[in-house]
């Protein structure tokens, strides 16, 4: 197994696009996505992923100004989330992740980010991360 790669790393970012780039296609299931985690160790983290039917096409380290969604939370719940402790659904209706923009589009990903595929994807990066 290679060597874990930083959390919210631009190593990170790439795993998480490698895995993720081959889930099943989900019609409808399509966004640009801002993530902003705060309370890092080093700051304020943000990455963006690009999302069509279901499938993950780009994911970026940094800000993307084309973002339809920008999804705000702290770095305990992200890395919660990562490994697999928190669903990041209820931490959505818990209101632990802000959202900001277009509510239908995080509405749309609801069924990719349920999915066990999904979840087989995080679980994958999250033995692969070194938090």
């Amino acid at each position: 197994m290679p060597a874990p790669v930083p959390y919210l790393s631009q190593g990170w970012v790439d795993l998480l696009h490698s895995v993720a780039s081959d889930l099943p296609e989900r019609p409808g299931a399509t966004a640009r996505v801002q993530h902003v985690v705060t309370g890092t160790p080093d700051g304020e983290a943000r990455y963006a992923q690009s999302v069509v039917d279901g499938r993950v096409e780009a994911t970026t380290l940094g800000t993307d100004p084309e973002a339809e969604v920008t999804l705000t939370q702290t770095y305990a719940d992200a890395r919660r989330i990562a490994e697999g402790e928190l669903d990041a659904s209820a931490a959505f209706m818990q209101g632990r992740i802000k959202v900001v923009g277009d509510m239908g589009k995080v509405m749309a990903l609801m069924p990719l980010t349920q999915s066990p595929e999904y979840r087989d994807a995080l679980a994958e990066v999250s033995r692969q991360t070194a938090y």
